[in-house]
């Protein structure tokens, strides 16, 4: 068995991009995010957590102890984060279907009761010395949403995690990459 350490990665930078659902993406390493694209600017320390995961179903049979078959029946894939920055593209994420209107100086954050299903592209891209890595799952929506904490010891940020959903593509995300050691 080869040890390879220079096959180690991490994600030393990176960002979230949101874009409505249907946004083109880059297909490429180099092209800049296009129109629709959001950065929501700094993410907490701890960067992005990806969750892949699958679920089967055993099909057992009478002459085994053991099943015979699995059988998959569901894939989910989540991004979880923390935006540090409580702009309006990082707000407007965390609280589905709300608008910020801003008249005379003085800006609103309307909060429906009863939110509508809030769909949107989802980027991630991340580098490690001159490798460069982007995810991009074109249906996702915030599932998930950690408390917001208002103190004097501490800057205040939105914690979400996004789940991916199924487009008509046979994907449910797009993982690009030059690094070398995927060739």
């Amino acid at each position: 068995m080869a040890f390879e350490e220079e096959n180690v990665r991490a994600a030393i930078n990176g960002n979230i991009y949101i874009a409505p659902k249907g946004t083109v993406a880059p297909v490429d390493l180099v092209s800049a995010w296009g129109p629709g694209w959001v950065d929501l600017g700094y993410l907490s320390e701890d960067g992005v957590e990806m969750n892949y995961s699958t679920e089967t179903t055993d099909i057992p049979v009478w002459q085994s102890l053991s099943p015979v078959r699995k059988i998959l029946t569901g894939v989910d894939l989540t991004l979880a984060f923390t935006a540090m920055e409580l702009k309006k593209a990082a707000v407007t994420l965390y609280f589905p279907s709300s608008s910020i209107n801003t008249t005379g100086g003085v800006s609103t954050l309307a909060i429906p009761s009863a939110p509508a299903p809030d769909e949107r592209a989802i980027g991630f891209e991340w580098v490690d010395g001159a490798i460069t890595n982007r995810l991009v799952v074109a249906r996702s929506e915030v599932t998930e949403r950690g408390s917001i904490t208002f103190s004097k010891s501490g800057a205040s940020s939105l914690n979400m995690t996004a789940s991916a959903y199924a487009t008509s593509a046979p994907e449910i995300a797009t993982w690009l990459s030059n690094d070398p050691s995927w060739a």
